[in-house]
């Protein structure tokens, strides 16, 4: 039996396009549409039978302008969406205080039903604000670092420093050091969805060559270690 999960994807103006779309491209694989491809990347190998599809979600259904690249054209708003998503991407930006209100109220709502969580680059400061990461190991961008740090000090994350990107033991929260990282991430993820094995001919489909948990050398150019 196919199990099909469905992501959310949270999007607002000034968003980081490459957030989102580096983790899109990869767990996209696995969509109904690219079924074919997924099949030929892993011929001769058992995964499981995964279906991910993805809603992109803002605060009204206006063209999303991002800080680079054509802007984005949400399915929903964070008020409509009244389903319960298995898993929610929150994506950072460099204006992502636009993504308190209506944003933050739904990741808190979805949070207690997702199976998953995914943050990268500043999206974990939205979703630090939130309380879901109070008490958890968590990263974010390593030049924001500080200044992320600095703003939820009062929260009790337990901000990684050396970390390309972290997850929690449950696997529920999966959190991405800056951009670039939430493709390695995303890698991380799926090996954990249907094996190493399958997680790496996807990749090699698209041809990521994924950094693992610690492998940060931005941690120490910017002197956090």
């Amino acid at each position: 039996m196919t199990q099909t999960l469905r992501v959310a994807v949270c999007l607002y103006p000034g968003v980081t396009t490459l957030d989102y779309q580096g983790p899109v491209e990869l767990l996209g694989m696995l969509s109904a549409k690219n079924r074919e491809h997924a099949a030929l990347a892993t011929a001769g190998i058992h995964i499981p039978d995964v279906t991910i599809e993805f809603t992109y979600l803002s605060h009204t259904l206006e063209p999303v302008e991002p800080i680079a690249g054509p802007p984005v054209v949400p399915s929903l708003t964070y008020e409509n969406a009244k389903e319960q998503f298995d898993i929610v991407l929150i994506p950072g930006g460099m204006y992502n205080a636009a993504s308190r209100g209506a944003c933050a109220e739904f990741i808190k709502k979805q949070a207690a039903g997702a199976k998953h969580i995914l943050s990268v680059c500043t999206g974990s400061l939205i979703l630090a604000r939130t309380g879901l990461l109070s008490g958890k190991r968590a990263t974010t961008n390593k030049f924001a670092f500080r200044m992320v740090q600095e703003e939820t000090k009062d929260l009790g994350v337990i901000w990684v420093p050396k970390a390309r990107w972290v997850v929690t033991e449950d696997k529920k929260i999966w959190t991405a050091s800056g951009i670039t990282a939430g493709a390695d991430m995303a890698g991380g993820f799926l090996d954990y969805l249907i094996g190493k094995d399958g997680g790496y001919r996807l990749r090699s489909f698209i041809e990521l060559s994924m950094k693992t948990e610690e492998d940060d050398e931005f941690a120490a150019y910017h002197g956090l270690v």
